[in-house]
């Protein structure tokens, strides 16, 4: 097999939260077709113990500890440089050290970066296939972000908003292709960065279908007769954060004056002491980290994804979906996800909707709305293997020029303007 270079911003495993879900299937995929050498962050000191793991997997690894709270310093330094901070968040000059010596003594052919962030490590690759993952819109995230928080934040998240997005569009000329979370993502890149239209593409999240079966036994984890609402995902990141603030807030009230008994499960690891304080709220539980997530979607009657905040693809819905269970979320959560509002999932486009939507389903107890419906379109159109095909697909294409990123001794985080390689679009066809 073929050697090839895969970087990510943070190890890819265990596969608990969206971007190591991801990360983590294309990891196990390319290991049955290349020698994989493998360079990441590890952020959670808790991801220490998977280490040898993720060695498994791979021909080489060089994990690389990243302390958050150091890095957000060492990051501010970009302000004096006009860059974006997320390249200094990410700077580690023992894993460019290794990454040069991969590609010095392996050949290495094909590179597969996994966010925009890795593509700094990436020096003086010749003859060699390079491919990123944004897997979804960086820069547009910080947006978001600007617009609902006070100054300064505002101006910090706008400032890196307006930077980043710089940087995505500079290496999507200097890549070979430029691959997303869904089609609704890829095609937002595409009028973000007219220039590199023919080299964007997409695949699709997949579902462990198997293992979020809603033909399994699950044990019960609520109280008999409760009406359970649950709510998933990791709680100390922030649009989880304010999703279930808002429907705290502003939905679930509505929805206790109807079903007193009522419950809304926050479930999902490190919650915040903002999320924390919700339990002084009426019917609200949070529970923190699970050893399974899958016994409360199994027997809660509905999921929700409220996000306001919200880029790619959302995972906590896949996986409902999935487990045959009801989902109401919001537009932004439900973006980019093949599936028609009122069938597969319901849409609801403010807190009025919201509420009306969770009451009729409570109400009726859901008995014409089975979620077999939602359960098929995961199995037609997210399953792993058939959206990774792709991605092999564009990796073992035949380069026809030469690609160098980040080619300066002096400064490897400088992008050079290159020509790109054989567009994507002969590619699609």
């Amino acid at each position: 097999m073929d050697h090839l270079l895969y970087l990510t911003h943070r190890i890819p495993y265990p596969p608990n939260k969206g971007d190591k879900i991801r990360s983590y299937h294309l990891l196990k995929y390319l290991a049955q077709h290349y020698h994989v050498h493998l360079g990441t962050f590890i952020d959670d000191p808790d991801d220490w113990q998977y280490i040898d793991t993720v060695k498994q997997l791979c021909a080489d690894t060089h994990f690389a500890s990243l302390n958050p709270r150091t890095a957000r310093l060492r990051s501010l330094g970009a302000l004096m440089m006009n860059r974006p901070l997320t390249l200094d968040y990410y700077r580690n000059n023992n894993l460019h050290k290794w990454v040069r010596k991969v590609i010095k003594t392996q050949a290495i052919q094909r590179v597969l970066i996994f966010s925009s962030a890795m593509t700094q490590y990436v020096t003086d690759i010749q003859q060699a296939r390079c491919i990123i993952d944004f897997v979804d819109i960086d820069s547009d995230k910080w947006r978001q972000y600007a617009k609902r928080k006070p100054w300064p934040m505002s101006w910090l998240y706008q400032r890196e908003a307006r930077l980043l997005l710089r940087y995505e569009r500079q290496m999507a000329r200097a890549h070979d292709a430029s691959l997303f979370v869904s089609k609704a993502e890829a095609d937002l890149f595409k009028q973000l960065a007219p220039e590199s239209a023919e080299k964007i593409g997409f695949f699709n999240n997949g579902v462990d279908s198997d293992y979020f079966s809603p033909n399994r036994e699950y044990p019960d984890p609520y109280q008999p007769n409760m009406a359970t609402i649950v709510f998933t995902g990791a709680m100390d990141y922030w649009p989880n954060v304010d999703a279930v603030r808002w429907f705290t807030q502003e939905i679930f009230p509505a929805v206790l004056a109807k079903h007193p008994h009522a419950h809304f499960y926050i479930v999902g690891s490190r919650p915040t002491a903002a999320v924390q304080e919700l339990v002084q709220l009426p019917g609200v539980v949070v529970t923190g980290a699970v050893a399974d997530v899958r016994p409360y979607l199994a027997h809660a009657q509905l999921t929700v994804a409220p996000l306001r905040i919200a880029r790619g693809l959302q995972n906590k819905i896949l996986e409902a979906m999935s487990m045959s269970k009801i989902v109401i979320a919001s537009p932004q959560a439900a973006e980019g996800i093949l599936a028609t509002s009122g069938q597969e999932l319901h849409i609801a486009n403010s807190s009025q909707e919201f509420s009306r939507i969770v009451i009729s389903m409570l109400t009726h107890r859901a008995e014409e709305h089975s979620g077999e419906t939602a359960r098929a379109r995961i199995l037609a159109d997210y399953e792993w293997e058939r959206s990774l095909a792709h991605v092999r697909a564009l990796l073992d294409k035949t380069p026809i020029t030469t690609t160098q990123v980040c080619k300066s001794d002096k400064n490897p985080w400088v992008t050079q303007e290159i020509p790109h390689l054989a567009t994507f679009k002969d590619e699609q066809q």
